[in-house]
């Protein structure tokens, strides 16, 4: 029996809208015989450092009706053992992540600039309930800072309780807000309790 199985990319782009990028269908159609996709290689090992996957490129030999395929691997394998470059590798275009030709505009990289969020939301399931955007700190920075809008003064002075993620990570966890994301510096929002909707406040509440 093999060690290692493909992943399903569709699933993963449903659980992690903004941070893992799957091919559009427009892309997918571009697909021809010769050329390269990415797929992920899922493994079982004993060892602790291993990473339970590896990345790596496919050049397709066939296509079939209904999107399947038939490739040979282009990588070699740095954990898998019963897999080796060159070896045949069947596949369907749910698992495929990546191509030679790119979305002009995808979710991933639309949202990979990174922000502040506390903890409360980001790691405790708590929707956001006030952000505003103030000039970036660093170039991959947006600028958001997103709060529950209820953390205590001593709660945001402990920076254990925020962290620096993608806008991305957080709107997997709610994205309640994004319509609101390309707002210009100095805005600022907060949750109107009774619609849900966020609305423009002038100062930090």
């Amino acid at each position: 029996m093999q060690s290692w199985r493909l992943a399903n990319a569709d699933e993963l782009a449903v659980e992690y809208k903004y941070t893992f990028y799957k091919p559009s269908p427009s892309v997918l159609q571009k697909l021809k015989v010769g050329g390269a996709v990415k797929l992920i290689f899922l493994f079982e090992s004993d060892d602790p450092e291993a990473p339970g996957a590896e990345r790596m490129w496919v050049l397709i030999d066939e296509i079939a009706d209904k999107g399947t395929f038939k490739g040979c691997l282009n990588n070699h394998p740095k954990h898998i053992t019963d897999l080796a470059l060159g070896d045949s590798v069947e596949f369907t275009s749910q698992h495929i992540i990546a191509t030679e030709h790119d979305d002009v505009d995808n979710l991933v990289e639309r949202y990979i600039k990174r922000c502040y969020v506390t903890n409360l939301v980001l790691r405790e399931g708590r929707p956001a309930g006030y952000l505003y955007r103030e000039d970036p700190d660093h170039e991959d920075d947006s600028g958001w800072r997103i709060t529950a809008n209820d953390e205590s003064d001593e709660y945001m002075d402990d920076s254990k309780n925020c962290a620096y993620v993608s806008l991305g990570a957080v709107l997997n966890k709610d994205d309640s807000f994004v319509e609101v994301l390309e707002s210009p510096i100095g805005s600022a929002f907060i949750r109107d309790l009774a619609s849900g909707r966020f609305v423009p406040c002038d100062d930090e509440t």
